[in-house]
């Protein structure tokens, strides 16, 4: 059972772990990152050794979410891009970042990324969808991601 799940157990009826993007990027990417993350209430997930389906059941919270870290992996060790590739396939960006913001200060971002099985570009679109969350660079690169 996940830690989170076992949060939820001692919540009154009705209550669940469902965070806002703020919440998320100031309550819990800000302290993973400053270590000062007492909740430990999420896991690290290395989404380029992981297929979406393999994603260990720590990380769920119900049928359709999983909250966990994950570092941002270089696609070549000198630049600046992102690799997103896995086994089987790899996580394509759709839509423009949506800024994250807390009490009138953008602190971070949200992208969303759609799971292709195959490799780029022909590969096929799959129902897998990811929120990757990122601090401002004034903060730090780490991401925090929500399938």
């Amino acid at each position: 059972m996940s830690n989170i799940r076992l949060v939820e157990a001692k919540l009154p009826t009705g209550f669940r772990f469902h965070p806002r993007d703020e919440e998320l990027v100031c309550d819990y990417l800000m302290r993973k990152v400053a270590l000062t993350d007492t909740f430990q209430l999420m896991i690290e997930v290395d989404l380029n050794k992981c297929e979406p389906w393999d994603i260990p059941e720590t990380a769920r919270v119900n049928s359709k979410e999983w909250y966990f870290y994950s570092q941002r992996d270089r696609k070549y060790a000198t630049g600046l891009r992102t690799n997103r590739a896995t086994t089987s396939g790899y996580w394509k960006a759709t839509g423009i970042d949506k800024a994250v913001h807390s009490k009138g200060t953008i602190v971070g971002m949200r992208k969303t990324l759609v799971f292709y099985h195959g490799r780029a570009p022909s590969g096929t679109k799959s129902d897998w969808v990811m929120h990757e969350f990122r601090l401002q660079p004034t903060f730090s690169v780490s991401t925090f991601k929500v399938i």
